[in-house]
């Protein structure tokens, strides 16, 4: 009789065991999975983890598209398209950007696009790929057709990535792959590129490749702002480790990838090449944003409105103060926080200071969620509360635009509290991070002898320096069943 198979010694989690909420839902459909099961020990035949969170991604992305039907069949218009719920911004710039009349972001002269240098050579090389002339809305219609079938695969890639970084948890990658708010906001914008680059960075830095990641990583911020963010995580935990190299590794790389895709831009047309910037230090509160809501409610109480200098300040101040807060937790905590945990918190931080906030930026955050607080109920219950902002900044951003019929339109001051609750959602999800990071033994992820799946050069490494540490002296006649107690506690 042959031996059973083998995939590789090391028993995966099962949700429907390990998860409460999971473990409830199961209970129609036969219960958690048996106890006497060993699964990532015996080989799964061909539906392998990896294969079947790939299928989930595909069906999502299916429904992902029905959702952005109503406009495919009937075109992007304003306000229709707003009351639809199908808005994208990929047919509107193709439009109104003169994509569709053969202008190349950062590469036809006085051309301004209001997005980072990567960004704009992704919209122009896509839109060469469209057959025809004009500004026709067959052709706004397959724009909008080959960026959606690019973005699928970059979500795909999105999961695979995250799985990669999962260890012993792979099945938390599914959070990637069936997040409500990842299926009604990824073919909004660009954004699931940003968040592709910025997860295979932080994969290369898992497997102790601090060059690479740092070079993704600076692609990724060329692309969009916030994956550079993720680099103060590292940071903080190279301060904490004392282990400096890879650190400096990771920024030299990300800076050299950064300046290579940039430079040459700001050297033939410095003009163009800054649009993005002053574009964003001149613009006023963004929609959704909690300086957007201030001045709403400002506005109704006969109160000054913030304008976009003070917002500039404010913002700034609350994000530098917010990233001093995490740098000091995560140097303070009784044991070094993961990687994945000062990302999520740092990133948040930015999304909830930052003065805009466009519906697709949740897909900076469904990733880093996954892999800081992998417990579906605390997801569910912050996607809850992005999917009602999402429905209803639609809903106001159509009554502004027609003041249509009063039947489909929303009080600003439902709108205000649609913010306010993706905000409070959104905190209460940095909260429970906080909460593992002061109490390690409540992290799910940290079982048996993980540490830092995600950490690379910092997994399993021992601090160095540590705020508020008291120095204990130690005992050489310390029983050995002692010491072994105290390493089982720590891990």
């Amino acid at each position: 009789m042959e031996p059973t198979p083998r995939r590789r010694p090391l028993r995966i989690v099962v949700p429907s065991r390990n998860d409460p909420l999971l473990r409830t839902m199961t209970a129609a459909i036969g219960g958690p999975l048996g106890r006497h099961t060993a699964p990532g020990i015996v080989t799964p035949g061909f539906f392998t983890v990896e294969r079947v969170l790939i299928l989930l991604t595909t069906a999502a992305a299916l429904l992902a598209l029905a959702v952005k039907n109503p406009c495919r069949s009937g075109g992007w218009s304003t306000p229709d398209h707003f009351y639809r719920a199908c808005y994208s911004d990929w047919p509107v710039l193709f439009d109104t950007r003169g994509l569709a009349d053969g202008v190349f972001p950062f590469l036809t002269p006085g051309a301004s696009f209001e997005y980072p240098v990567l960004l704009g050579l992704l919209a122009g090389a896509v839109a060469l790929l469209v057959p025809g002339g004009g500004a026709a809305p067959e052709r706004a219609l397959a724009y909008f057709d080959i960026n959606a079938a690019l973005a699928a695969l970059a979500w795909i890639a999105t999961v695979a990535a995250t799985l990669r970084m999962t260890n012993r948890r792979p099945w938390d990658a599914a959070m990637v792959a069936l997040a409500p708010a990842m299926i009604l906001s990824v073919y909004i914008n660009w954004d699931i590129w940003a968040v592709l680059l910025a997860t295979l960075g932080m994969l290369a830095f898992a497997r102790n490749r601090p060059v690479l990641a740092g070079v993704l990583l600076g692609l990724g911020t060329a692309l969009k702002l916030y994956p550079v963010l993720i680099l103060g995580a590292v940071l903080v935990l190279a301060l904490r480790t004392m282990r400096l190299r890879p650190a400096f590794q990771a920024f030299t790389g990300a800076a050299a990838a950064w300046l290579a895709v940039n430079v040459p831009f700001m050297v033939a047309d410095f003009t163009g090449w800054k649009f993005f910037l002053t574009f964003t230090e001149d613009r006023p509160a963004g929609f959704s944003s909690a300086w957007y809501a201030w001045n709403l409610v400002a506005e109704r109480t006969g109160r000054a409105e913030a304008g976009p200098e003070l917002i500039n300040f404010w913002a700034y101040f609350l994000f530098a103060a917010a990233c001093a807060g995490i740098a000091v937790l995560a140097l303070a905590a009784p044991r070094r926080p993961r990687l994945a945990q000062l990302a999520f918190l740092i990133v948040a931080a930015f999304v909830l200071t930052n003065k805009v906030y466009s519906p697709q930026f949740v897909l900076w955050l469904i990733p880093l969620a996954a892999l800081a607080r992998p417990r579906w109920t605390d997801f569910l219950v912050w996607q809850f509360f992005e999917v009602m902002h999402w429905w209803a900044v639609w809903m106001y951003l159509g009554t502004l635009t027609s003041g249509g019929d009063p039947r489909n339109n929303i009080d600003a001051a439902y709108y205000v509290w649609a913010v306010a609750g993706h905000m409070a959602a959104t905190a209460w999800l940095m909260a429970r991070v906080v909460s593992d990071i002061l109490t390690p033994a409540g992290d799910p992820v940290r079982r048996l002898d993980v540490d830092d799946p995600q950490g690379g050069p910092f997994d399993h490494a021992p601090d160095r320096f540590r705020l508020g540490r008291r120095q204990r002296r130690t005992v050489s006649a310390a029983p050995a069943k002692q010491t072994a107690a105290q390493k089982a506690g720590n891990s």
